[in-house]
């Protein structure tokens, strides 16, 4: 098992459009297209007075994860649905996949 914990660091006032988006538009895309959303939501801290988000999903092993990815980022339900109003709004951003057990996956969903 496979998460991908992704952070963002958006642009100052967009958190609020940012995390409308994701949970209106690019999570169904994203669930719909069979990738597993954990969790999502803002920092509680803000970092240097940052806003930020963060998205954690899970798959079944890394070659998932790439495949997945691959398709999901190239797909035309990507790049002319959600895409830009979520990429314009974000500053840069950073992802750290581990290797984890189905147990810490269903604890996380719990949590």
């Amino acid at each position: 098992m496979i998460l991908e914990f992704r952070t963002y660091r958006l642009k100052p006032g967009t958190s609020e459009d940012f995390l409308r988006v994701l949970r209106d538009d690019s999570i169904p895309l994203l669930e719909t297209a069979g990738l597993r959303v954990i969790d999502y939501g803002r920092s509680l801290v803000a970092e240097d007075g940052r806003e930020e988000a963060y998205l954690i999903r899970a798959f079944d092993s890394l070659q998932e994860h790439e495949r997945q990815e691959r398709e999901f980022y190239g797909s035309e339900a990507w790049l002319e649905g959600p895409r830009e109003a979520i990429v314009s709004r974000i500053e840069s951003y950073h992802t750290i996949v581990i290797e984890t057990s189905e147990a810490a996956v269903e604890a996380l969903r719990r949590a």
